[in-house]
């Protein structure tokens, strides 16, 4: 396995390669990032993984500067899993001018739910993987469904921009209890790690509850919610979207004649989870 830190290196040796296989990653890896990376390798070869942790995604209050930097770990973990090349640029490199071309994703899409909460994230995150694409030219790039509304913004950009990269979406990988696996559970204390679990648990009931005649959605979503906020939670969404636009479902989608998919975000002591769970 090669760790190139450079655009035009990078270039150099994935000149003439069409069938690259390309994970991006802000590093800090966990077995969810692998299996992406095993799952890349079943389509495509050179996997190529970036590490890089992407300012333009974060709030002014987030933790750019504190989330973890472990390039040595992630590349003794990557070189296990099947990935031929580590793409680790500095900031500078990436970026050597201010970014003042950016993509701006559709507002329909990109401004609800993680958008809502986390104005111009969506941006940061369509212009860096824009970038990359560029850099890597694959053929085939692979991201976690646990980022459910981030793999069809980005599955969209690269339908609407005609990218020669096919974006697939892997199944999220949780631990023992349920709880999806996330570069951020690593913030948690030991009582947060075992209450986090009732995250998953909350969209399991959300989503049994909205598949039967009762109650209407919004006083369904309004329950779940608060049944976090009474563990000591801070949800910003529980709710149920139909799977194509993630927008709210008529009563008869939700009874069963539309794909839904239940998602969360709610922080837990300092700590701001994700998840979600396809009916």
């Amino acid at each position: 396995m090669r760790v190139i830190h450079t655009v035009s290196e990078l270039r150099e040796v994935l000149a003439g390669q069409p069938r690259t296989a390309f994970v991006p990653t802000m590093g800090n890896l966990h077995e969810g990032h692998l299996s992406l990376v095993r799952e890349a390798a079943r389509h495509g070869s050179p996997v190529v993984v970036s590490v890089f942790v992407n300012r333009l995604q974060f709030l002014p209050h987030e933790d750019f500067d504190q989330y973890p930097r472990t390039l040595a770990k992630d590349a003794e973990l990557l070189a296990t899993a099947g990935c031929d090349i580590v793409f680790a640029p500095a900031e500078d490199e990436l970026y050597p001018v201010q970014q003042t071309y950016k993509v701006q994703p559709p507002p329909a899409l990109a401004d609800l739910l993680e958008g809502e909460f986390r104005p111009g994230f969506f941006t940061g995150v369509c212009t860096v993987v824009m970038k990359l694409f560029q850099v890597v030219q694959p053929a085939v790039a692979v991201f976690g469904q646990k980022d459910y509304q981030q793999l069809k913004v980005l599955a969209g950009m690269a339908e609407q921009f005609m990218l020669p990269t096919r974006v697939l979406g892997a199944p999220t990988v949780r631990a023992d209890d349920g709880l999806a696996l996330s570069s951020r559970n690593g913030y948690l204390g030991p009582a947060e790690r075992t209450e986090a679990v009732a995250l998953s648990q909350a969209l399991h009931q959300l989503a049994t509850s909205a598949r039967v005649p009762g109650p209407s959605l919004a006083e369904l979503e309004a329950r779940a919610a608060q049944s976090l906020r009474a563990r000591g939670w801070l949800p910003d969404y529980l709710t149920l979207r139909r799977r194509s636009d993630l927008l709210p479902p008529s009563d008869e989608q939700r009874l069963g004649s539309e794909p839904l998919v239940a998602l969360a975000a709610a922080k837990l002591g300092q700590t701001r989870l994700i998840d979600n769970l396809e009916l």
